[in-house]
């Protein structure tokens, strides 16, 4: 993303207080802030997804006070319509309630596909003119460029521990890791408890129902292919190297398992989450600050559906456990679970 030189850092650092006051300055503003949310909300969507992952293997509950100590991995499956996105000079202009936009996709067409967070390599320029205190200032950038990834994957371990009545306690912690530029912390906590033991009739290897409510943490740092450069004619304003999304999810879903012999497990869920998260660009230069203020504009609160479907294999002392997670991506769950 190159702006021409010298003006950059003059809009950067007084936009946040002229909005009122220029209106070319709050249009260009908006249409970044469209621009940015277009590029990380499909991040923002697969969090939930990353998130709300591998809570449960089975309705039954753990025994009391007995503990389990899973190591698991998740991984997100990107499609092709969350890899990238189309913008027109239309969407651009419906950014506002009156006239035309500032920026334009350069060149003769008038829309465009460019990288989401997860997309790759990019040739797509926006340019524009701003009129700022009286002065014409010329804008010319190339659209941000994703971390070219179909697949993101990454580890964690949890603990689960069973309590009276049926009722199971789990905690998860990852403190962060950088897998091939993505760098992933999360921490989060769920209750299960089985609504089966109200049953008149009910044995271990009989359906079992139950429901689990979760809350978790999770942020998730994308690096760029390239650094954004704010740099020019010698001088430096800084560069853009990531874009992190900041979750807070919470999850609740019922679910049912039903295991055969004493060796294999099935069990299926369908759930709700509902996440609140926000966007902040990494990097360095005074830049930096202004940018990120203009971006909280971008917080958001997301409600999904989802609907889980796995299987169990138990061992003496241990079961392997594969999980897949349906709706907006396809996700896929394994651990590996050992009870103590």
């Amino acid at each position: 993303m190159k702006f021409q030189a010298k003006y950059l850092i003059l809009f950067l650092l007084f936009s946040s207080i002229t909005y009122a006051q220029d209106d070319d300055v709050t249009k260009f503003a908006n249409e970044m802030l469209y621009i940015a949310d277009e590029f990380a909300g499909p991040a923002a969507e697969g969090a939930a997804y990353q998130a709300g992952a591998g809570w449960f293997t089975s309705a039954t509950a753990l025994k009391p006070w007995k503990v389990e100590i899973s190591f698991q991995g998740n991984a997100l499956f990107v499609p092709s319509n969350r890899q990238s996105f189309t913008i027109s000079n239309g969407d651009l202009a419906g950014v506002h309630e009156s006239g035309g936009p500032i920026l334009s996709l350069e060149g003769d067409g008038s829309n465009a596909v460019v990288p989401t967070a997860f997309g790759g390599e990019t040739e797509t320029y926006f340019v524009g003119d701003i009129n700022y205190a009286g002065n014409n200032v010329p804008i010319r950038f190339q659209a941000i460029e994703g971390i070219n990834k179909s697949v993101v994957a990454y580890p964690f371990v949890q603990a689960n521990v069973g309590l009276p009545y049926e009722t199971e306690f789990s905690a998860r912690i990852l403190p962060q890791l950088t897998v091939d530029g993505v760098a992933f912390t999360t921490y989060g906590a769920a209750i299960k408890h089985n609504f089966s033991q109200y049953f008149r009739f009910n044995q271990e290897d009989d359906f079992q129902a139950a429901a689990i409510i979760a809350f978790s943490k999770f942020d998730v740092e994308y690096e760029f292919l390239d650094p954004v450069n704010l740099s020019s004619a010698g001088s430096s304003f800084g560069n853009l190297t990531l874009v992190n999304v900041n979750s807070n999810l919470w999850m609740a879903s019922v679910m049912g398992s039903k295991l055969y012999g004493d060796s294999f497990e099935v069990f299926g869920a369908l759930g709700a989450t509902n996440s609140n998260f926000n966007y902040a660009m990494g990097g360095s230069g005074i830049a930096l600050g202004p940018i990120n203020t203009a971006l909280r504009g971008l917080d958001q609160s997301q409600a999904q559906i989802k609907a889980d479907l796995g299987f169990n294999i138990y061992f003496n002392r241990f079961k392997i456990s594969t999980m897949a997670t349906a709706g907006k991506f396809f996700h896929l769950n394994a651990g590996l679970h050992f009870r103590i």
